[in-house]
Protein backbone atom coordinates (compact mmCIF):
# COMPACT_ATOMS: atom_id res chain seq x y z
CA UNK A 1 0.00 0.00 0.00
CA UNK A 2 1.17 3.60 -0.76
CA UNK A 3 2.44 5.46 1.90
CA UNK A 4 -0.26 8.26 3.67
CA UNK A 5 -3.56 5.68 2.53
CA UNK A 6 -3.78 4.60 5.75
CA UNK A 7 -4.80 6.41 9.24
CA UNK A 8 -1.36 8.83 8.84
CA UNK A 9 -2.95 9.82 5.03
CA UNK A 10 -6.23 10.55 6.20
CA UNK A 11 -5.67 12.47 8.99
CA UNK A 12 -3.73 14.68 7.16
CA UNK A 13 -6.59 15.86 5.37
CA UNK A 14 -8.45 16.87 8.97
CA UNK A 15 -5.50 19.94 9.04
CA UNK A 16 -6.38 23.83 8.49
CA UNK A 17 -8.20 25.14 11.16
CA UNK A 18 -6.15 25.57 14.18
CA UNK A 19 -7.85 27.04 16.94
CA UNK A 20 -6.24 27.48 20.54
CA UNK A 21 -3.78 25.12 22.13
CA UNK A 22 -3.84 21.38 21.36
CA UNK A 23 -2.86 18.94 24.04
CA UNK A 24 0.02 17.16 24.63
CA UNK A 25 -0.52 13.96 22.81
CA UNK A 26 1.62 10.60 23.25
CA UNK A 27 3.82 9.77 20.78
CA UNK A 28 4.85 12.07 17.25
CA UNK A 29 4.35 16.20 18.45
CA UNK A 30 4.40 16.85 14.99
CA UNK A 31 0.95 14.43 14.53
CA UNK A 32 -0.40 16.81 17.82
CA UNK A 33 0.01 19.63 16.29
CA UNK A 34 -1.29 18.95 12.90
CA UNK A 35 -4.74 17.56 14.82
CA UNK A 36 -5.76 20.15 17.60
CA UNK A 37 -8.73 18.86 19.73
CA UNK A 38 -10.33 22.59 19.05
CA UNK A 39 -11.14 21.85 15.82
CA UNK A 40 -13.98 23.80 13.70
CA UNK A 41 -15.18 20.45 12.43
CA UNK A 42 -14.96 18.46 15.47
CA UNK A 43 -16.94 21.40 17.52
CA UNK A 44 -19.91 21.45 14.63
CA UNK A 45 -20.01 17.43 14.69
CA UNK A 46 -20.28 17.25 18.42
CA UNK A 47 -22.72 19.67 19.53
CA UNK A 48 -24.65 18.73 22.80
CA UNK A 49 -23.63 15.20 22.14
CA UNK A 50 -20.16 16.24 23.92
CA UNK A 51 -22.08 16.02 27.12
CA UNK A 52 -20.64 12.79 29.34
CA UNK A 53 -23.16 10.00 29.20
CA UNK A 54 -22.90 6.91 31.48
CA UNK A 55 -21.96 3.69 30.02
CA UNK A 56 -25.82 2.26 29.31
CA UNK A 57 -25.81 -1.84 30.81
CA UNK A 58 -27.34 -2.69 27.00
CA UNK A 59 -24.99 -0.74 24.57
CA UNK A 60 -23.45 -3.55 22.93
CA UNK A 61 -20.23 -3.66 20.09
CA UNK A 62 -20.62 -6.56 16.97
CA UNK A 63 -17.27 -7.31 16.36
CA UNK A 64 -17.11 -9.30 12.81
CA UNK A 65 -13.82 -10.61 11.20
CA UNK A 66 -13.54 -11.99 7.18
CA UNK A 67 -11.86 -15.25 7.86
CA UNK A 68 -11.67 -15.89 4.23
CA UNK A 69 -8.34 -17.26 2.59
CA UNK A 70 -7.26 -13.94 1.35
CA UNK A 71 -6.82 -13.11 4.77
CA UNK A 72 -4.27 -15.81 5.68
CA UNK A 73 -1.12 -13.90 4.89
CA UNK A 74 -1.59 -10.98 8.16
CA UNK A 75 -4.13 -13.46 10.08
CA UNK A 76 -1.50 -14.15 12.69
CA UNK A 77 -0.61 -10.37 13.24
CA UNK A 78 -3.80 -9.43 12.98
CA UNK A 79 -5.13 -12.10 15.57
CA UNK A 80 -2.57 -10.78 18.57
CA UNK A 81 -3.96 -7.50 18.05
CA UNK A 82 -7.37 -8.36 17.68
CA UNK A 83 -7.29 -10.26 20.89
CA UNK A 84 -5.32 -7.87 22.66
CA UNK A 85 -7.41 -4.79 22.13
CA UNK A 86 -10.19 -5.92 23.73
CA UNK A 87 -8.92 -5.55 27.51
CA UNK A 88 -8.78 -1.98 26.21
CA UNK A 89 -12.83 -1.94 25.57
CA UNK A 90 -14.71 0.06 28.46
CA UNK A 91 -15.50 -1.84 31.36
CA UNK A 92 -19.39 -3.52 31.07
CA UNK A 93 -19.49 -3.50 27.09
CA UNK A 94 -21.07 -5.62 25.14
CA UNK A 95 -19.44 -7.85 22.76
CA UNK A 96 -20.14 -10.49 20.03
CA UNK A 97 -17.74 -12.37 17.85
CA UNK A 98 -18.47 -13.02 14.46
CA UNK A 99 -16.72 -14.59 11.91
CA UNK A 100 -17.50 -15.95 8.25
CA UNK A 101 -15.04 -18.20 6.24
CA UNK A 102 -15.76 -21.30 3.57
CA UNK A 103 -19.60 -21.70 4.46
CA UNK A 104 -19.34 -20.89 7.45
CA UNK A 105 -20.97 -18.26 9.63
CA UNK A 106 -20.20 -18.12 13.36
CA UNK A 107 -21.24 -15.90 16.19
CA UNK A 108 -20.46 -15.76 19.87
CA UNK A 109 -22.49 -15.27 23.14
CA UNK A 110 -22.43 -11.78 24.19
CA UNK A 111 -20.05 -11.24 26.69
CA UNK A 112 -17.56 -8.33 28.82
CA UNK A 113 -15.34 -10.96 29.51
CA UNK A 114 -11.87 -9.84 27.61
CA UNK A 115 -10.05 -12.90 28.00
CA UNK A 116 -12.98 -15.24 27.21
CA UNK A 117 -13.37 -13.18 23.69
CA UNK A 118 -9.70 -13.03 23.06
CA UNK A 119 -9.43 -16.95 23.55
CA UNK A 120 -12.46 -17.52 21.00
CA UNK A 121 -10.46 -15.25 18.52
CA UNK A 122 -7.33 -17.07 18.99
CA UNK A 123 -8.88 -20.27 17.72
CA UNK A 124 -9.95 -18.94 14.50
CA UNK A 125 -7.76 -19.55 11.69
CA UNK A 126 -8.71 -18.79 7.78
CA UNK A 127 -10.80 -21.39 5.36
CA UNK A 128 -11.35 -20.15 1.32
CA UNK A 129 -15.05 -19.10 0.52
CA UNK A 130 -17.04 -16.23 -0.37
CA UNK A 131 -17.43 -12.59 1.79
CA UNK A 132 -20.22 -12.59 3.36
CA UNK A 133 -20.70 -9.17 4.66
CA UNK A 134 -24.69 -9.10 3.71
CA UNK A 135 -25.19 -11.89 6.34
CA UNK A 136 -23.16 -10.10 8.44
CA UNK A 137 -25.19 -6.47 8.14
CA UNK A 138 -28.15 -8.59 8.34
CA UNK A 139 -27.21 -10.38 11.65
CA UNK A 140 -26.97 -7.20 13.24
CA UNK A 141 -29.74 -5.50 11.79
CA UNK A 142 -31.75 -8.54 13.53
CA UNK A 143 -29.85 -8.31 17.03
CA UNK A 144 -30.65 -4.31 17.05
CA UNK A 145 -34.08 -5.39 16.86
CA UNK A 146 -34.25 -6.62 19.93
CA UNK A 147 -32.18 -3.71 21.91
CA UNK A 148 -28.33 -3.17 22.63
CA UNK A 149 -26.52 -2.86 19.72
CA UNK A 150 -25.04 0.45 18.83
CA UNK A 151 -21.89 -0.43 16.57
CA UNK A 152 -20.44 -3.30 14.04
CA UNK A 153 -17.50 -3.52 13.14
CA UNK A 154 -15.85 -4.89 10.65
CA UNK A 155 -12.51 -6.22 9.66
CA UNK A 156 -11.86 -7.17 5.98
CA UNK A 157 -10.32 -7.30 2.93
CA UNK A 158 -12.75 -8.23 -0.51
CA UNK A 159 -16.16 -7.84 -1.40
CA UNK A 160 -17.56 -10.50 -3.61
CA UNK A 161 -21.45 -9.84 -3.35
CA UNK A 162 -23.47 -6.94 -4.95
CA UNK A 163 -23.41 -3.04 -3.78
CA UNK A 164 -27.11 -2.70 -4.16
CA UNK A 165 -27.68 -5.55 -1.97
CA UNK A 166 -25.67 -4.38 1.12
CA UNK A 167 -26.70 -0.70 0.38
CA UNK A 168 -30.12 -2.07 1.40
CA UNK A 169 -28.85 -4.33 4.42
CA UNK A 170 -26.81 -1.03 5.40
CA UNK A 171 -30.52 0.88 5.53
CA UNK A 172 -32.22 -1.27 7.36
CA UNK A 173 -29.64 -1.11 10.08
CA UNK A 174 -29.06 2.79 9.70
CA UNK A 175 -33.03 2.75 10.53
CA UNK A 176 -32.16 1.00 13.79
CA UNK A 177 -29.67 3.25 14.84
CA UNK A 178 -26.39 1.14 14.16
CA UNK A 179 -23.37 2.25 13.08
CA UNK A 180 -20.94 0.28 11.05
CA UNK A 181 -17.24 1.09 11.09
CA UNK A 182 -15.90 -0.99 8.31
CA UNK A 183 -11.88 -1.28 8.53
CA UNK A 184 -10.69 -2.46 4.54
CA UNK A 185 -7.31 -4.18 4.81
CA UNK A 186 -5.51 -4.12 1.22
CA UNK A 187 -6.38 -1.86 -1.81
CA UNK A 188 -9.23 -3.67 -3.74
CA UNK A 189 -11.23 -0.91 -5.25
CA UNK A 190 -14.60 -2.53 -5.28
CA UNK A 191 -14.24 -3.44 -1.70
CA UNK A 192 -13.08 0.53 -0.91
CA UNK A 193 -16.44 2.01 -2.60
CA UNK A 194 -18.88 -0.96 -0.85
CA UNK A 195 -17.16 -0.33 2.30
CA UNK A 196 -17.05 3.70 2.13
CA UNK A 197 -21.12 3.49 1.28
CA UNK A 198 -21.86 0.92 4.45
CA UNK A 199 -19.96 3.31 6.59
CA UNK A 200 -21.90 6.84 4.89
CA UNK A 201 -25.33 4.80 4.81
CA UNK A 202 -24.99 4.48 8.50
CA UNK A 203 -23.29 7.09 9.55
CA UNK A 204 -20.60 5.30 10.43
CA UNK A 205 -17.08 5.21 9.37
CA UNK A 206 -14.31 3.90 6.72
CA UNK A 207 -10.81 4.02 6.80
CA UNK A 208 -8.45 1.66 5.07
CA UNK A 209 -5.35 0.19 6.76
CA UNK A 210 -1.87 1.00 5.58
CA UNK A 211 1.00 -1.30 5.74
CA UNK A 212 1.31 -0.61 9.73
CA UNK A 213 -2.44 -2.45 10.20
CA UNK A 214 -1.71 -3.74 13.15
CA UNK A 215 -1.18 -0.67 15.48
CA UNK A 216 -3.75 1.30 13.18
CA UNK A 217 -6.22 -1.47 13.88
CA UNK A 218 -5.73 -1.73 17.72
CA UNK A 219 -6.19 1.86 17.83
CA UNK A 220 -9.51 2.07 15.35
CA UNK A 221 -11.30 -0.58 17.61
CA UNK A 222 -10.75 1.17 21.03
CA UNK A 223 -11.99 4.42 19.00
CA UNK A 224 -15.58 2.39 17.62
CA UNK A 225 -15.76 0.57 20.87
CA UNK A 226 -15.37 3.96 22.97
CA UNK A 227 -18.60 4.92 20.59
CA UNK A 228 -20.13 2.00 21.24
CA UNK A 229 -19.96 2.60 25.13
CA UNK A 230 -20.77 6.05 25.21
CA UNK A 231 -22.08 7.03 22.13
CA UNK A 232 -20.14 10.66 20.38
CA UNK A 233 -19.44 11.98 23.72
CA UNK A 234 -17.49 8.56 24.95
CA UNK A 235 -15.68 8.91 21.65
CA UNK A 236 -14.92 12.47 21.39
CA UNK A 237 -13.26 11.82 25.09
CA UNK A 238 -10.71 9.55 23.57
CA UNK A 239 -10.02 11.63 20.69
CA UNK A 240 -8.50 14.04 23.22
CA UNK A 241 -5.48 11.38 23.15
CA UNK A 242 -5.75 9.59 19.84
CA UNK A 243 -5.91 10.65 16.49
CA UNK A 244 -7.60 7.42 15.33
CA UNK A 245 -10.61 8.66 17.45
CA UNK A 246 -10.35 11.80 16.32
CA UNK A 247 -10.37 10.22 12.75
CA UNK A 248 -13.76 8.50 13.49
CA UNK A 249 -15.27 11.25 14.86
CA UNK A 250 -14.76 13.71 12.16
CA UNK A 251 -16.54 11.00 9.72
CA UNK A 252 -19.72 10.24 11.93
CA UNK A 253 -22.97 11.84 12.20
Amino acid sequence: MRKGNGIAGLVTRLQGVKVGTPPALAGNSETAAALPWDDARVREILGPAADPQPLAASRGLIFAMDATGSRARTWEKALQVQGSMFSAFSKGLRVQLVYFRGGEFYASRWSTDAAQLAEVMGSVRCMAGLTQIGRVLDHAFASAEHGGVTALVHVGDCMEETREELAALARKLAARGVKAFMFQEGDIPAAAAAFREIAQLTRGAYCRLGDGSAAELKDLLSAAAAYAAGGTSGLAELAQQKPAARLLLTQIR
